[in-house]
């Protein structure tokens, strides 16, 4: 029996008695008793009373493979997606199936990971049942170049799934980050491998972490002041199963998404001064005007317009930066 078809059926409203649910599912009463048990062992929470069948009371603040399938619905990449309570990290997992041939589409999500990363080879906090930390597959076949956007094309896509399970409007502050007011909930890390004899990208792993449901003050002291979630800054519970599931359909999209004028109406560091950080530079500073093709920050500095493609630009007013 597909979990996905009871725990719709379910959403109903209405008790809906065990004959009928076996007749639309194609199964027994007993399957039915059955199912509706192991969902109730995953935490959701199903009214069942004699004489009158089952009823979803709540659904569990879980991220498991049943919801996120029903909420993803007959989706191409549905089949592929793998859930797990605990990971070191969804990225290292897909680039170890990458490895053994599996193919595009290949999605891991995990309700904690223990060795969550992030740019510049930064801990990305990713504590058990409050966030989402997902990573899709990619094999586009083409040479590297080609995905200097990926990562900004990844964060319009996260960010509309977003806005659309939750109505909130998050900014995007280059190149990786998502923010709710000054804190940030989401971060983007994109690694890919090439074949030796081509050149060209054999595979491509989006990594996403959204901070969902987590209080303000579970946070390290020493993220306090940096990371936030969508529940602290919106006092909104995400429904993260339904959020895994926009985020998939949205990510499915990689590469090729028309990413541009929906990254540069979003980014939180045009038109303000900020702070560029590189490898084997002194610190300058100055005032971010726009954002690239190749998704280079173009930055007003001192000695001329400089277009930044790697190291880490501090936004005044963001994480601390304050000059």
């Amino acid at each position: 029996m597909d979990k996905r078809e009871l725990i719709t059926l379910l959403r109903s409203g209405s008790y809906v008695s065990g004959a009928e649910l076996g007749a639309r599912l194609g199964v027994t009463r007993a399957a039915v008793s059955k199912a509706v048990a192991a969902l109730k062992r995953e935490g959701w929470q199903i009214e069942s009373v004699p004489n009158r069948g089952h009823r979803l009371a709540a659904e569990p603040d879980r991220l498991t493979r049943a919801g996120v399938l029903a909420a993803l619905g007959d989706h191409p990449w549905a089949e592929t997606v793998e859930v797990l309570d605990v990971v070191d990290s969804t990225n290292n997992l897909l680039k170890t199936r990458a490895a053994s041939g599996a193919p595009a589409g290949c999605v891991a999500a995990a309700d904690c990971q223990t060795g969550g990363r992030g740019r510049l080879g930064r801990r990305f906090d990713s504590a058990p049942g409050s966030g989402i930390y997902l990573s899709v597959l990619l094999r586009p076949a083409c040479p590297p170049q080609a995905l200097m956007t990926l990562t900004a094309q990844a964060a319009v896509a996260v960010r509309r799934a977003i806005r659309t399970v939750t109505g909130a409007e998050a900014g995007i502050k280059w190149v990786n980050d998502l923010v709710l007011g000054d804190r940030k909930i989401c971060g983007i890390l994109t690694e890919m491998s090439l074949e030796a004899e081509s050149g060209l990208v054999s595979y491509a792993v989006v990594g996403v972490g959204v901070n969902c449901n987590r209080p303000a003050d579970s946070f390290p002291p020493e993220l306090r002041e940096i990371a936030g979630s969508i529940l602290s800054q919106t006092g909104k519970r995400v429904d993260r199963n339904a959020l895994a599931a926009e985020m998939i359909r949205a990510l499915s999209a990689l590469p090729g998404l028309d990413w541009r004028e929906a990254y540069r109406a979003a980014c939180v560091n045009l038109g303000r001064p900020v702070r560029i950080l590189a490898p084997g530079r002194a610190p300058r500073a100055g005032t971010a005007l726009d954002v690239g093709p190749n998704a280079e920050l173009l930055v007003q500095t001192e000695t001329g317009l400089e277009a930044v493609q790697s190291g880490e630009v501090s936004v005044r007013g963001l994480y601390g930066y304050a000059p």
